[in-house]
């Protein structure tokens, strides 16, 4: 290239839930008698590994999102909590895999007298999220797209196959992309490829007006810096969809015009059983020990519940009302007792129920760390605040919009969740029996009166010790396994929402991957690359004639 282009279009990435990285007040921190003010930071195992073994209230105290913020890379005040730990060993990514062949005076990744391509990226936010996780998706669309005089291995396995090889669903008849139309979409622009984490534990509302700002300071830093930069491109995972949604509403975020398009990935769009399950039985070991979020938020309900059901954001993930009906079952046997929601109100038929056993919250988990102005009642305001967000945003896209999730019937994904009464037990009145015991992991005792008449009994760390402990009248429950097509966590139920919008531009239904590493899987990532190209042909600047 004789003369660098000017234009710069920056492809902007917002994570999944758990993946940015959080700090605490100096407060908290002296409260917990922590040496650094590290929240959660999901890269690193030592600090994951120190909270496997804590209670539910040091978990509260910790994750709590009124002390919390997005750990966001600034070496000139060292926000660290610890004099010893700079922010760049904090925001150390190791070594950056892109090869750029472009000159330094650029906006990539190119390392130059001045700045690393290392220090270019913190700089970028890429160590501010699960970048142990996301890495892959950021390097790759850093380096694809910015050469556009030739193709790199990524780019070539997208020009001139047909779509559907990774799961373009029918619907849309996606054409194939040619080599001619990509080069000519990307020809004369620079895609630097930012980072932006947000506080998780909060509304997602809150989090897309962050975003929002930290966008429009986005644009004029490079408009600053002498490009011409006029609008950006979002790619989300999973919670990350939703904090999109509202960055793009007139009422909340007001970004439409400043985003180009978005590329959504394994998005729970109308919300995730999961999220009810994981708050009454704890998080399932369906990852292998690759991702630290079951043993760390919780691998019992107590646990689980002591942080989401004070986290605004955690709540959101509930199913909402566009989920539908009859996805939480009482069953015996072959025999359903109830299905709910039946009116379409998952709020006030499950999460908000006062005294059923079968509702979302525990009272006595909620408040471990007894916090001032925590508790059922308070958490109930923040289950109001979910309802209003679900429904402000049910109908909130981009119109041009490209999304790609899990529809996997080999990775059942709590598109019900299911709870089984012992079948050769009595139980007449079992709507308003109550919990005598739980595990905390999906085996219950319910009874007509709150106590056990005269009898101790024990659990083990998997339900009941023996059946002889268990009271005249008491019934057992268990919970179900978990049953649909989906990536383990995200059903296609929910994330199908999205193709019955009828708003997309082009909508790519996968299988073969886990939810949180979907990124990792190559037709994830083609799908991706492809949905980019496209939405990039269709940028006009404001001096194009």
């Amino acid at each position: 290239m004789s003369v660098a282009p000017k234009r710069v279009l920056p492809i902007v990435f917002l994570p999944g839930i758990m993946g940015s990285s959080l700090r605490m007040s100096a407060a908290r921190q002296a409260e917990l008698k922590k040496s650094n003010n590290i929240a959660w930071k999901p890269d690193s195992g030592f600090d994951a590994l120190k909270m496997v073994n804590a209670t539910p209230a040091q978990r509260q105290l910790q994750l709590d999102p009124d002390t919390t913020e997005v750990d966001i890379y600034d070496p000139h005040t060292n926000p660290t909590g610890d004099p010893k730990e700079t922010a760049d060993g904090r925001h150390n990514l190791g070594f950056i895999n892109v090869e750029l062949n472009v000159g330094i005076d650029t906006p990539l990744l190119k390392s130059d007298p001045k700045k690393s391509k290392e220090v270019k990226a913190r700089e970028r936010g890429w160590g501010e999220v699960y970048f142990s996780s996301y890495r892959s998706i950021l390097e790759i669309c850093e380096e694809a797209l910015n050469q556009y005089w030739t193709t790199g291995p990524w780019v070539s396995a997208i020009i001139g196959r047909e779509p559907k090889i990774w799961g373009a669903s029918p619907e849309f008849m996606l054409p194939i992309l040619t080599e001619q139309q990509h080069k000519k979409a990307v020809a004369g622009c620079w895609f630097p490829v930012h980072a932006m984490g947000y506080n998780w534990l909060k509304s997602n509302a809150q989090s897309a007006k962050v975003i929002a700002s930290r966008i429009s300071a986005l644009i004029c830093k490079y408009q600053n810096e002498g490009y011409q930069c006029e609008k950006i491109i979002v790619v989300t995972h999973s919670m990350g969809g939703l904090v999109a949604r509202a960055l793009i509403h007139p009422d909340i975020g007001g970004m439409k015009d400043e985003i180009l398009g978005i590329v959504h990935g394994v998005m729970p769009a109308a919300g995730a059983p999961a999220a009810y399950k994981r708050m009454r039985c704890g998080f399932e070991e369906a990852y292998g020990g690759i991702h630290p979020a079951p043993k760390v938020l919780g691998n019992y309900g107590a646990e689980v519940t002591a942080v989401l059901a004070n986290a605004p954001g955690g709540l959101e993930l509930l199913p909402s009302k566009a989920y539908g009906n009859e996805w939480l079952v009482i069953a015996q046997g072959d025999k359903s007792l109830l299905k709910l929601p039946q009116k379409g109100n998952p709020y006030s038929e499950i999460y908000k129920l006062p005294d059923k056993w079968y509702g979302l919250l525990r009272e006595e988990w909620i408040n471990p760390a007894r916090l001032e102005g925590r508790g059922f009642s308070k958490t109930c305001e923040l289950l109001d605040l979910a309802e209003n967000f679900h429904d402000t945003i049910r109908d909130s896209y981009h119109p041009l919009s490209y999304a790609h999730y899990g529809a996997d019937s080999s990775r059942p994904s709590w598109e019900k969740v299911v709870w089984n009464l012992e079948k050769n037990q009595k139980t007449d009145g079992w709507q308003n029996f109550h919990i005598i015991l739980d595990s905390g992991k999906g085996r219950l005792q319910i009874f007509k009166s709150e106590t056990a008449p005269n009898i101790d009994i024990g659990f083990s760390i998997d339900g009941v010790e023996s059946a002889q402990l268990t009271p005249h009248g008491a019934v057992d429950v268990s919970l179900g396994p978990s049953n649909g097509p989906g990536d383990q966590t995200v059903p296609m139920r929910s994330a199908d929402a999205q193709l019955f919008s009828k708003k997309f531009a082009g909508i790519f239904r996968q299988i073969g991957y886990e939810h949180q590493g979907s990124y990792d899987d190559k037709n994830a990532v083609r799908s991706t690359l492809y949905s980019l190209s496209k939405i990039i042909s269709t940028m006009r600047w404001s001096d194009d004639t």
